[in-house]
């Protein structure tokens, strides 16, 4: 066994790789709806926004503007990266949207590659999969493929919907092939990261914080005039310095396409290097006795979320603060065009601009915080699923006693996020004008009437939970869902009954209008009733 382990391969065998397509197939199957979501809404939503660019900024002189006032404030370079030529909806395009789908498309790749390696390893499938006629290499193999493969296909989706749309050929194959690249970057660093990982959430939270680090990284490059070398450090950076429908440059995809090789093959290097259902980072041991205060279900709760919770609330923190930096010059980016104002107004609610765009942040950041209620939520269903729950069950501590410890940090955790992303969006605002007290009032007031509707989704998480756990990743879709809509929906002039589907469309939009108690009640109690469905449900039904 052991000269097994320590065999270098360079070139996996055949029979290394036996099984790899009935498992790609699994993949796909397991995958069939997720990951047909996941392609959708990164291929279409680049050429779905030619038209309201055209709306919003309809003369040469509102796109002349434009290209002034992203060049004016580092922060719009922070947040979308650097303004090559915003005169081109293409050009646009590549601006607003080529970062943030670059994020977007890495985080689904880690996903998708944690949940069909090492998530199986924590389960045992991997290694029942093994007994048989499954070669060693055959599952990392058949993750990448799918993740890859979506990759691909969503980057030419990207550049085929954005020709059909009416931009340049030249653009758009470039715009989708640095995505395509981008994603296979990151496919390859989750290779590396679940060999490193011993368990599911800590390669998860590997390769996530691998994203985010690019990310920021190319905002700290692209907003710095003395460290623009930074961004040229990041593979998102790349996708934005291939500029698109800016004078291409294709050489830059030359970076990914290396990057890619020496991470992958880094991965199936390290694959034979660890035993099943271990990493190569040895986990770190924990005392022999447990602590006094792990004694109580909240206790134990409160070990189990507080890692995620700090890192939500530094990136709620940080998001925050660029935003309100930016809140006072939002007028130099919608542009004076009437149909501009009305777009803008429906997103946020406001005749003011500035009030209009911190009201729409305020709902984009419910809509955030609600995820991590979801993910608390469900953290309840991996302790089920994983066996743990059973021996607390077996003392003396109840369901409802047990559900509760975790639905504090569900519900309150989601408060909190919202109190931190409205107190440093106000504080930034608020430095800029010259009114921190009102601002941070403002901030404050607008992210809380959002919080109902955030619970309301958390709610329905735990109705999921309870009803129906073999669905519980369902609760997922009902969180994009109520996303989609509400970020969408405006955008593409959707009808209200449509909109309306989703509880962030219902709350007052504050700073901005005027305080509506009535939705908030109506909100409220749906969150009591579907919460109160879900614990009664959960009081019920069989563990496991």
């Amino acid at each position: 066994m052991t000269a097994t382990l320590e065999r270098p391969v360079a070139v996996a065998p055949a029979h290394e790789l036996a099984g790899t397509w009935h498992l790609t197939r699994l993949a796909l199957r397991r995958d069939r709806v997720v990951l047909p979501i996941w392609i959708v809404l990164l291929s279409v939503v680049p050429a779905s926004t030619v038209n309201t660019f055209t709306q919003f900024y309809p003369t040469v002189a509102d796109r002349l503007a434009l290209q002034a006032g992203a060049h004016a404030n580092p922060s719009y370079a922070l947040l979308y990266g650097p303004p090559f030529d915003l005169t081109t909806a293409g050009g646009f395009i590549a601006w607003r949207m080529a970062g943030f789908l670059a994020l977007l498309t890495g985080l689904m790749v880690v996903f998708t590659v944690t949940r069909h390696t090492r998530a199986e390893e924590d389960t045992g499938r991997a290694e029942l999969l093994a007994s048989a006629v499954v070669g060693r290499y055959a599952a990392l193999t058949a993750s990448l493929l799918v993740a890859g493969g979506a990759s691909v296909l969503i980057g030419l989706l990207q550049a085929g919907t954005m020709i059909g749309a009416g931009l340049p050929a030249a653009g758009s194959f470039a715009f989708g092939a640095a995505e395509a690249l981008a994603g296979l970057v990151f496919t390859a660093v989750a290779a590396v990261a679940v060999q490193l990982a011993e368990y599911s959430r800590t390669a998860n939270g590997i390769g996530a914080a691998v994203v985010g680090a690019a990310f920021l990284l190319r905002g700290a490059g692209d907003s710095t005039v003395d460290a623009r070398w930074l961004s040229w450090l990041s593979p998102i950076g790349w996708v934005q310095q291939v500029r698109a429908f800016a004078a291409e440059r294709w050489w830059v995809l030359l970076l990914p396409v290396v990057l890619a090789l020496v991470a992958g093959a880094a991965g199936y290097w390290l694959l034979p290097r660890r035993d099943v259902g271990v990493g190569i980072l040895p986990p770190r041991p924990g005392p022999a006795t447990a602590a006094p205060g792990l004694r109580s279900p909240f206790a134990l709760a409160w070990r189990l979320h507080r890692g995620p919770l700090l890192g939500w609330t530094i990136g709620t923190a940080v998001v925050g603060a660029v935003f309100g930096s930016i809140a006072s010059g939002i007028g130099d980016l919608v542009g004076s065009s009437p149909q501009a104002q009305q777009i803008f107004e429906r997103l946020g609610g406001s005749h003011a601009l500035t009030q209009a765009f911190l009201a729409a942040m305020a709902g984009m950041f419910a809509m955030v915080a609600s995820l991590y209620g979801i993910q608390a939520v469900l953290r309840m269903r991996s302790e089920e699923t994983a066996f743990r729950l059973e021996p607390v069950l077996a003392t003396s501590v109840g369901r409802l006693r047990w559900a509760g410890s975790h639905l504090v940090f569900a519900f309150f955790g989601t408060a909190a996020l919202l109190l931190t992303g409205g107190l440093f969006m106000g504080l930034a605002n608020g430095l800029r004008t010259g009114d921190v007290g009102g601002s941070i009032g403002d901030a404050l007031a607008g992210m809380g009437v959002q919080l109902p509707a955030a619970w309301v989704v958390v709610a329905l998480a735990v109705t999921i939970f309870g009803l129906l756990p073999g669905f519980s990743a369902a609760a997922w879709a009902t969180g994009s869902l109520a996303l989609l809509l509400s970020l969408f929906g405006p955008v593409l002039n959707l009808p209200q009954a449509v909109l309306d589907v989703s509880p962030f469309q219902h709350p007052p939009k504050l700073p901005g209008q005027e305080f509506a108690a009535t939705p908030l009640v109506w909100l409220t109690a749906i969150a009591v009733v579907a919460l109160a469905a879900g614990l009664l449900g959960w009081r019920r039904r069989d563990v496991g």
